[in-house]
């Protein structure tokens, strides 16, 4: 039973401890941020890498969830005579929900599991250890940056895929159901407010911060060898995925 106790608490002791650091981690990112800003060159790269080539995925996923919502959402409420309701509906879905949460899971996908790749070869490979001997901010050239990129492109990713999503919808529900065109935009603009548009941007920033901040503490403390490497990439997609869907249910029972 001692036992028990005794290595109960050290794994708690030890997650505390995770815990501390990662916060300690990100504070140190914002106030790189703040004290010394990178080049704009490297932003522009990391938004480059982390938004303009996540479009693709971010497209293609958009168009068939806006599909399948235009699908499910029209039998549901043909059941109901409200087919006109369709518009207001798969914006609704989208725009608060659906839009910021499924493009933050592409994102850690394509560009998460990379940026955590990326900096734990060069921890294993101690270029990091190199940087630090040179006395120069490891964190200020592989962290700051990817932090600062991932905030500025998580919100037009997941404006991107709210508008995609909408016309997939709409090529369903009108073009393909033969719902009135004028119903589904008429009806999404009545019930669509500012209030669901800032809840998608403010979930969409969080996210982003989420993303950036795991997968580059993952990659900076990787453990050694391609083992150490990979499993901190494997921990970075897990961690910051299930951390985008608890977030999101903490951020809407606040902004509803």
């Amino acid at each position: 039973m001692l036992l028990l106790v005794e290595k109960l608490g050290s794994l708690t002791l030890s997650i505390l401890q995770e815990m501390g650091r990662m916060v300690n981690f990100i504070i140190y990112a914002f106030y790189l941020i703040i004290r010394s800003p990178a080049k704009p060159v490297h932003i522009l790269k990391q938004i480059r890498f982390i938004g303009a080539k996540s479009f693709f995925v971010i497209f293609l996923t958009a168009s068939f969830t806006g599909m399948v919502l235009g699908l499910q959402g029209y039998y549901t409420l043909a059941k109901f005579g409200s087919e006109g309701m369709l518009g207001s509906a798969v914006a609704l879905s989208l725009i608060r929900e659906l839009g910021p949460v499924l493009s933050a899971l592409m994102v850690t996908g394509r560009a998460g599991s990379a940026i955590s790749a990326e900096i734990g070869i060069m921890r294993i490979t101690e270029q990091i250890d190199a940087l630090e001997t040179m006395a120069l901010e490891p964190c200020k050239y592989l962290v700051s940056p990817k932090l600062l990129a991932a905030i500025i492109s998580l919100p037009l990713l997941c404006a991107i895929f709210d508008v995609v999503g909408i016309y997939g919808g709409y090529l369903v529900g009108v073009k393909l159901l033969g719902v009135n065109p004028g119903a589904y935009f008429h009806e999404m603009e009545k019930s669509v407010e500012w209030k669901d548009v800032y809840s998608g941007i403010v979930k969409s920033v969080s996210f982003g911060v989420i993303i950036a901040w795991i997968c580059c503490y993952k990659g900076y403390f990787a453990g050694h060898g391609a083992e150490g490497v990979s499993r901190a990439t494997t921990a970075a997609v897990v961690m910051s995925s299930v951390m985008v869907l608890i977030w999101d249910y903490f951020l809407t029972s606040v902004l509803l």
